[in-house]
């Protein structure tokens, strides 16, 4: 119960900054934990889930792609943005070889192959889908997490209630009436034209009011992804990782997260394309773990895609009893 109330408070908080000042809390965000975040996260998924070698070395190999096609954008434009789809549909493809085997390999390709399909005639909902699904999966890993509590329903059902439950109530008009603005702000000033970081988050052509919804619900579950990872998980899921140790991940992350920060200061534009494009890498290597979470540790059809860590995950931190 106790660390639902912590949950509660922490999504109270986030959604109160984020219906006043949705710009700035995107915008601030990213450049005070994007980095940091990457890395704590990275770590986490690393110590905690172990991929197979094979896969892991084509999922490095497709999704360093991926970073090569987000650093083409900035000089080719769209043809690299359909490169990209094509490739982060190939990281799906790779996990699904690799775990699924017979009539389930089979419609996964073809499930696969509409949703590219898809992607490619409407490359605009593509990435914000992308970019707000990947701000939904700590819900995967939190639903995980909670397997190692006496009573993990409360918690579970917390982490819906804001991952999915609070979004649809903004984007649904009910906070319309003390939504903040998302320009003129001395953020926009900072961040250059607040346009396309609007764009990013809403769909092509929407409304005013909707991309200011969208908006919101983008900084606010930014907000609580940083939350989960910089401060919930290296907290209380302290047995996961096994590299970077104690100070040397906060370390990296700070010090990377530092260096970016300049850039951001001097050329936005460009911090958040080159963030966008390294960040790749934790971003796209989701969806393969949560792919194995989904179908188990040996998959539906036997083939081992991930297997976790069991010698303390049953184990209830005090902090969290």
């Amino acid at each position: 119960m106790k660390i639902s109330l912590l949950f509660v408070l922490a999504a109270v908080a986030a959604l109160g900054i984020a219906l006043r000042a949705p710009l700035a809390v995107t915008v601030l965000g990213l450049v005070a934990f994007g980095v940091l975040h990457n890395v704590l996260e990275l770590r986490y998924v690393a110590g905690r889930f172990v991929l197979r070698r094979r896969l892991l070395f084509v999922l490095l190999g497709l999704i360093t792609a991926i970073v090569l096609c987000r650093l083409a954008y900035l000089y080719v434009g769209e043809p690299a943005r359909y490169a990209e789809i094509l490739v982060g549909y190939g990281v799906l493809a790779a996990a699904c070889v690799q775990a699924l085997r017979g009539w389930r390999l089979a419609a996964a390709v073809l499930v696969l192959v509409v949703a590219a399909v898809a992607s490619l005639g409407f490359p605009g909902y593509h990435f914000v889908i992308l970019a707000h699904l990947h701000n939904v999966v700590p819900l995967f890993f939190l639903w995980e997490w909670a397997g190692r509590l006496a009573r993990p329903g409360v918690f579970r059902w917390t982490q819906v209630a804001w991952v999915l439950g609070v979004p649809a109530l903004v984007l649904a008009g009910a906070f319309d009436r003390v939504l903040g603005g998302v320009s003129g702000s001395t953020v926009a000033a900072f961040a250059g034209n607040p346009a396309p970081i609007i764009a990013a988050s809403a769909p092509p052509d929407s409304s005013t009011l909707v991309g200011a919804r969208f908006l919101v619900v983008f900084a606010f579950l930014q907000t609580m992804h940083y939350f989960v990872w910089v401060y919930f998980m290296p907290r209380h899921a302290p047995e996961a990782p096994r590299f970077l140790l104690g100070w040397r991940a906060w370390a990296l992350g700070g010090g990377l997260g530092a260096a970016l920060a300049v850039l951001f200061v001097i050329d936005y534009a460009s911090g958040r394309a080159l963030y966008g494009a390294f960040a790749s890498y934790h971003a796209y290597l989701e969806f393969p773990v949560l792919l194995a979470l989904l179908l188990g540790p040996a998959g539906a059809g036997g083939s081992q895609l991930v297997f976790r860590e069991t010698a303390s995950e049953r184990q209830v931190p005090a902090a969290v009893s």
